[in-house]
């Protein structure tokens, strides 16, 4: 495989690194690469396991619309196709177009033998930009070489999690038929919520300090005027801007993006003593053409939705150019969400 360029980095968590760029010889065709080595010792053996799954089910679903492809695999993990579209729960979709398609996307899956398992998360579904629907992460699909009852079990699962996507950005759409389905969880389905979920709870939130609930709470509203304060004492700080983000076990975290210059002692910023999570010192924060700081990039990379910053920031080249290198720095790597922050959320 030709050398790898990174562009930015999409993903940092204890099973791998995701990294977004292009091949040394075709810098206009994105992809992305897998860094399975790069996991903590502790989690290589199951990153590995994971990253096995994936390279299986990207095998059996080449040349399959809508879904990513494998390009290549090596001794540090695999490169794939980047996947263009907007998260779910981003894009929103509220025409039956976009569910039709992801049925006839899910058919095409279980013709391959292969089940997502993954689908409840709208940040595994894309709208891509014609509309349609498209599927990524396939850490946890499953290959099923016999279509017994396991297989139809986990297929049933994954059209019914369709149906919950439906029924939260187009509740219009659903049928009957398509409420009946939601509301019949399969037996597995059922004994996994009553007792598998609460062990990866607490593995996942305890151990690797993850969230997969939304953050809620208005930490800034309370905290906010001393972290400001704080920060604002140290010597070379022109400015504060802060942001929330997905935080382990508290729900929400407060970012701090502080503007300063060379004079700022980085072991004086590490010590800042604030009720901040995160605190990255910055060269210039991003502003509009009133001087207003862009709160809504600064939410964006404290969030880690770089897809969505590329899009907000691309008729843009200063405000793209200076994002780029906020990004670069930045202090979340996860893909957790705070719902409430989303487009069009209420």
């Amino acid at each position: 495989m030709q050398n790898f360029v990174t562009d930015t980095v999409l993903k940092r968590d204890v099973f791998s690194e995701t990294h977004k760029g292009h091949l040394a010889d075709d810098a206009e065709t994105p992809v992305i690469r897998r860094i399975v080595s790069a996991a903590p010792w502790w989690s290589k053996p199951l990153a590995w396991t994971l990253a096995r799954r994936e390279i299986r089910a990207l095998k059996a679903v080449r040349g399959l619309p809508g879904t990513p492809q494998l390009l290549h695999t090596d001794k540090d993990g695999l490169f794939r196709t980047w996947s263009e579209g907007t998260p779910l729960h981003l894009a929103r979709p509220s025409h039956a177009g976009f569910y039709r398609d992801a049925a006839v996307l899910l058919r095409n899956l279980r013709r391959a033998g292969i089940t997502h398992n993954d689908l409840a998360k709208p940040q595994n579904w894309l709208m891509t930009p014609d509309g349609n629907a498209a599927v990524i992460d396939f850490q946890l699909a499953s290959l099923h070489r016999r279509r017994g009852s396991l297989f139809h079990t986990m297929a049933y699962e994954d059209f019914r999690h369709l149906l919950k996507q439906k029924r939260a950005f187009a509740p219009h759409l659903l049928t009957p038929t398509g409420k009946r389905l939601l509301a019949r969880r399969s037996l597995p389905s059922r004994i996994w919520m009553a007792t598998g979920k609460r062990v990866y709870n607490l593995v996942t939130r305890g151990i690797f300090n993850w969230s997969d609930g939304e953050g809620t709470g208005d930490r800034i509203d309370n905290e906010g005027a001393a972290i400001r304060d704080q920060l604002s004492a140290l010597p070379g700080v022109t400015d504060i801007a802060l942001a929330t983000y997905p935080f382990p076990r508290k729900g929400t975290g407060i970012y701090a993006f502080v503007e300063a210059g060379a004079e700022l002692d980085p072991h004086d910023l590490a010590r800042h003593g604030t009720s901040a999570d995160l605190v990255q010192q910055v060269d210039a924060l991003p502003r509009d053409d009133h001087g207003n700081t862009r709160t809504d990039l600064l939410s964006l990379i404290a969030m880690n939705r770089m897809q969505e910053l590329e899009e907000r920031t691309a008729s843009d080249p200063f405000l793209r150019k200076l994002t780029a290198e906020i990004s670069a720095g930045r202090l979340n790597m996860t893909d957790r969400r705070i719902a409430s922050q989303e487009t069009g959320q209420n």
